[in-house]
C-alpha cells in the first residue's frame, strides 16, 4: 500500500491497527515526513478472506485526509538476485545532480532500489550541501568498474564527492 497525507501523531499506529484487525502481518515499510506531509509504502500480508475488508477500511481513511492506494504484490518467486552497491554522494547543491546520476544508472540498466536525498547546511560555511544515499541493483551484464568510472567522471564534472561500495549492514 501507498499512503500520503498530512502528517500527524498516531498515523502509523492507525495503519498498523487496521492491518492487525484484519488478521494481517506487517512485512516491510518505508515511511517518512517531508515538508509536513507523510509518505509511506508498506507491504503487508492478509488472508484472502480479509483482503477486500482491509482495502475498504484503508479507503475509509480518506475522510481523515489520507490517500491510500492498495496494490496486490506481484513479486515473482525465484527472481534472479542482482548485485547490490551502495552509493553516497555529497556536494554543493545545484539543479541536475539527481538527473545526471540517474541517467547514467539507467543507461547501464542499473535499478535504484532505494534513494534518500536531502539538502543540509555545510558545518562551517552554512552553504547548501546536497546529500544522496542509494542502494543500486546491478544487472548481470553490468560492468561495475565501468559504472564506477562513469559515475566518478560525472561526479568530477558536478564537483561532488561520490563513493560506491558494498551495501551497509
Amino acid at each position: 500500500m501507498t499512503v500520503i497525507g498530512r502528517d500527524r501523531t498516531g498515523l502509523v499506529e492507525n495503519l498498523a491497527r487496521l492491518v492487525a484487525d484484519h488478521d494481517g502481518n506487517w512485512l516491510e515499510s518505508r515511511m517518512c515526513r517531508l515538508g509536513g506531509e507523510f509518505a509511506g509504502l508498506a507491504r503487508v500480508t492478509v488472508p484472502a478472506a480479509q483482503q477486500a475488508a482491509l482495502a475498504a477500511a484503508l479507503e475509509g481513511l480518506q475522510t481523515q485526509g489520507l490517500a491510500v492506494v492498495v496494490k496486490p504484490d506481484t513479486e515473482t518467486a525465484g527472481s534472479v538476485p542482482l548485485d547490490l552497491l551502495h552509493l553516497d554522494l555529497v556536494g554543493h547543491d545545484r539543479p541536475g545532480i539527481v538527473r545526471e546520476i540517474t541517467a547514467a544508472l539507467a543507461a547501464q540498466g542499473v535499478n535504484v532500489e532505494e534513494l534518500a536525498t536531502e539538502v543540509i547546511s555545510a558545518p562551517m560555511s552554512g552553504e547548501a550541501l546536497f546529500q544522496a544515499h542509494a542502494t543500486l541493483a546491478l544487472p548481470a551484464d553490468c560492468d561495475p568498474a565501468a559504472l564506477r568510472r562513469e559515475l566518478e567522471q560525472i561526479a568530477a564534472n558536478l564537483m561532488v564527492d561520490l563513493s560506491l561500495g558494498q551495501p551497509k549492514g
